[in-house]
């Protein structure tokens, strides 16, 4: 199963890679025969990038880490929470949050396709498509998990919430120690996609670099 990439900012000197030669490629014969405008495709690009991504979530995430009020919304209506952030739209609807705590953990997976919160996390991951981890989360969470790099204690009860076309997840991950005093700006800073999904935890400052 492919392990999810990381979001690295690529160097300007890094040579792109052969998928990201192809897109670049077609998006230039595209706008070479004006079939596509090229500022709309910035906007498009944008929207996806920065305004429909998991820069959103992760600002979801670290509204409710400070407000208790706020995640007691989120928690009872994922989908009215998160639009009062301005987070909405195709593949938003319905949007249930399920929170990890000491005893449970959560992970999300769509066995039937790849459904995906887009309006939180962005287009999903490849390894989120993938059949192996569509058909294996379900039947062997902690086995993935672990594939993943995240090995839970025994006496940690995993949950695998199955998403739908009637019905999407997302992951509210449990803070990390060590953040008492940070703003939510820099605790958004901290969560991860992968966290939100479930595959991953929100690493401490002490441990992710994070001063």
């Amino acid at each position: 199963m492919s392990q999810p990439s990381s979001d690295h900012a690529q160097d300007h000197t890094d040579v792109p890679s052969d998928p990201a030669l192809r897109v670049k490629a077609l998006e230039s014969l595209l706008v070479e025969k004006g079939l596509v405008d090229p500022e709309a495709l910035d906007v498009l690009v944008d929207t996806y990038e920065n305004r429909v991504g998991p820069r959103n979530g992760a600002q979801v995430v670290a509204r409710a880490w400070v407000d208790p009020a706020y995640k007691q919304r989120l928690l009872e209506d994922g989908t009215a929470a998160i639009a009062e952030s301005g987070y909405s739209g195709g593949q938003g609807e319905k949007l249930t949050v399920v929170e990890n705590m000491s005893s449970v953990h959560n992970v999300i997976v769509c066995t039937l396709c790849s459904c995906y919160p887009w309006p939180v996390l962005g287009l999903p991951p490849t390894w989120y498509k993938s059949f192996a981890y569509r058909s294996r989360t379900v039947i062997d969470p902690r086995g993935v998990l672990s594939e993943l790099g995240l090995d839970l204690p025994k006496d940690i009860e995993v949950r695998v919430w199955d998403s739908n076309a009637a019905s999407r997840y997302f992951v509210l991950p449990e803070r990390p120690d060590g953040t008492e005093s940070m703003s939510e700006t820099d605790l958004a800073t901290l969560v991860t996609r992968d966290s939100m999904i479930g595959v991953a935890m929100v690493a401490s400052p002490t441990v992710g670099g994070v001063s």
